[in-house]
C-alpha cells in the first residue's frame, strides 16, 4: 500500500511540472488563436507577441510550443489545465475565476472598419444603431459594446473569421465591422487584391481601446511560478529596451492613416 501511494504521489508530481526538454529546458504549452500579425501560425516566428512570450520564457529556460485553436478552445482547454497559458486577452473579471492575469503585455485600439463609398459617423454607440455590423465568434469588443448587443442597440452577425467580416464589407453584406487596428490592415492586405483594399478604411474613433495580457490556469501548481518569472523578464525586456524591438516594424497600415 506504501509504494503505491508512493508511485501515485510521484506521479502528481510530475504531472505538476512543466516537461524537459532533451537539453534540460522546461517545455510550456500555450494556447493561442490565430490573430496575426501578433499570432500567425503559418509564419516564422509566429508572429511578433509570439516572438516576445517565446523569448521572455527562453530567458527564464523555458521552451514554448504554440497550439493554435479556435479562441473559445483555446480559453477552455487552458481553463482545465490541458496548457500552461493562453494568450493573449484583455481584462473581463469573469475570466479570473478561471486564470490569473500576467502584467500588460501589449496595448490594443479596436475601430470600425468601413467602405468608403459608404462612410459611417459615430461617436456613441446609439449612433450605430440600425447598421447592420459584423463580429467574429469568441471575441469581446469590450463592456460598453458588448452590453450595446445585449441590451438591442447593436445589430451584430457573427462569423468564424476577420476575414470573413472583409468578404461580407466588400459584398455590402455588413456597413462596418470592429477589429484591432494593427489586426485589420495586416488581414485585409494579405487576404485581398489591392483594388479590393483601397476600397477599405476606419473610422478614427476607437471602440475600444485597452491591454492585453497572458493567461496562466488559476488552480495549476505552476501557475504562480510562470506568471512571476513571466512578469519579471517582461519588465526587464521594456527596461532595457528589448521589448520595443519587436514592434518596431509594422507590415500594416499606422494609426494615422489618413481616411479618403
Amino acid at each position: 500500500m506504501k509504494a503505491l501511494k508512493a508511485y501515485f504521489v510521484a506521479l502528481v508530481v510530475l504531472w505538476s511540472v512543466p516537461a524537459l526538454a532533451d537539453d534540460g529546458e522546461r517545455q510550456l504549452s500555450i494556447s493561442v488563436g490565430d490573430w496575426p500579425p501578433f499570432f500567425v501560425e503559418s509564419e516564422p516566428g509566429q508572429g511578433t507577441v509570439a516572438r516576445l512570450v517565446r523569448d521572455i520564457f527562453a530567458a527564464e529556460g523555458y521552451t514554448v510550443k504554440f497550439h493554435f485553436l479556435p479562441w473559445k478552445r483555446a480559453y477552455r482547454e487552458a481553463a482545465n489545465g490541458r496548457h500552461d497559458a493562453t494568450a493573449i486577452w484583455m481584462y473581463t473579471a469573469d475570466r479570473q475565476k478561471d486564470f490569473l492575469y500576467s502584467d500588460p503585455v501589449m496595448n490594443e485600439r479596436f475601430v470600425l472598419f468601413y467602405r468608403k463609398d459608404t462612410p459611417i459617423e459615430w461617436n456613441q454607440m446609439q449612433d450605430l444603431a440600425g447598421l447592420t455590423l459584423g463580429g467574429s465568434i469568441g471575441y469581446s469588443y469590450g463592456p460598453e459594446f458588448d452590453s450595446a448587443i445585449e441590451n438591442g442597440t447593436l445589430n451584430v452577425e457573427w462569423v468564424a473569421s476577420t476575414e470573413l467580416n472583409f468578404r461580407r464589407l466588400l459584398f455590402g453584406r455588413i456597413d462596418a465591422f470592429p477589429e484591432e487596428i494593427n489586426v485589420g490592415y495586416y488581414i485585409l492586405r494579405r487576404e485581398t487584391d489591392p483594388q479590393e483594399t483601397s476600397q477599405i478604411t476606419h473610422h478614427p474613433e476607437p471602440i475600444l481601446e485597452n491591454q492585453s495580457f497572458v493567461l496562466f490556469p488559476a488552480n495549476e501548481p505552476e501557475t504562480q511560478v510562470l506568471r512571476e518569472v513571466f512578469n519579471k523578464r517582461l519588465q526587464m525586456f521594456r527596461e532595457n529596451g528589448r521589448y520595443d524591438t519587436y514592434f518596431e516594424t509594422k507590415p500594416q497600415a499606422s494609426l494615422n492613416e489618413v481616411r479618403k
